[in-house]
């Protein structure tokens, strides 16, 4: 049997013998020699690309260069020179004698009342008060002269420790005749700035206080801004407040926080 060239000229024209040449199946017959070359030689192009890639690196790739650096042996390094200590150990210095400050106290004698002279005697409470000596002289020991003031040894440090302020407590403060009596009395003693009334300003001036564990009204601050102779109208009224109902907590008087809104509004 003889061997068929399948892509020889003749065989593709005998399958296509009486068939539509315009098919697509034609032409892919016909370039099918061509994709084989093609295919081939960019399969030949990247094996020996891949190949040979390995011998390109070490030829681009710059050689290292070797430092020799020298290795001395310890034991042939000189020896330091010997350094002589001439530090002198510092004399133990002596402490000094404990300070103790203790006031000198003379016991009590009890002798006859003929012993007794009116330098010796007890003195009152009324003769201590007016007399013009110094009694509040001690002897005490460590100090130069041997005497010192008790008003100097004895040292009075007083802190005024600020109170706390609460934001929330169980029972919150109220003004005498509840919420209705506190609009009414800042209803009649709010005045409205003129100014403001000619310029047309009109709003809600929000003004945060606190109300002190005794019912009185401190530390009034503006929280919102309307127009400064509005705040200034309102810090007034609030501050002229008479006393709240103090609130508690635990069953104890505290210092709150207050917040309200004044209203400024033309007619």
């Amino acid at each position: 049997m003889a061997k068929i060239d399948l892509t020889s000229f003749e065989w593709r024209e005998l399958i296509f013998q009486g068939k539509n040449k315009e098919y697509g199946a034609y032409k892919m017959r016909s370039d099918s020699d061509r994709r084989h070359n093609m295919s081939m030689m960019i399969i030949a192009v990247v094996a020996v690309v891949g190949f040979s890639l390995p011998s390109l690196i070490n030829l681009v790739k710059p050689k290292q260069q070797v430092v020799d650096v020298g290795v001395t042996s310890l034991s042939k390094l000189n020896k330091p020179a010997e350094v002589k200590n001439d530090v002198k150990k510092a004399e133990a210095a002596i402490p000094p004698p404990d300070l103790k400050n203790s006031v000198k106290f003379t016991a009590p004698v009890i002798k006859k009342d003929e012993e007794v002279t009116e330098d010796n005697a007890l003195k009152s409470q009324e003769e201590l008060t007016n007399t013009k000596g110094a009694i509040s002289l001690a002897d005490v020991k460590g100090i130069e002269n041997g005497t010192v003031d008790i008003a100097d040894v004895k040292a009075v440090v007083t802190q005024e420790v600020e109170e706390k302020v609460y934001n929330v407590i169980e029972q919150m403060p109220v003004f005498p005749g509840g919420e209705s009596e506190l609009l009414g009395y800042i209803g009649k003693n709010l005045k409205y700035p003129i100014i403001a009334q000619e310029n047309g300003i009109q709003g809600k001036v929000i003004v945060r206080f606190v109300v002190t564990k005794n019912g009185s009204v401190d530390k009034v601050e503006v929280v919102r801004q309307l127009d400064p102779a509005c705040d200034r109208e309102a810090i007034r009224v609030i501050r002229s407040l008479p006393k709240f109902i103090p609130g508690k907590q635990n069953g104890v008087n505290v210092s709150v926080w207050y917040t309200l809104p004044i209203t400024f509004k033309l007619e």
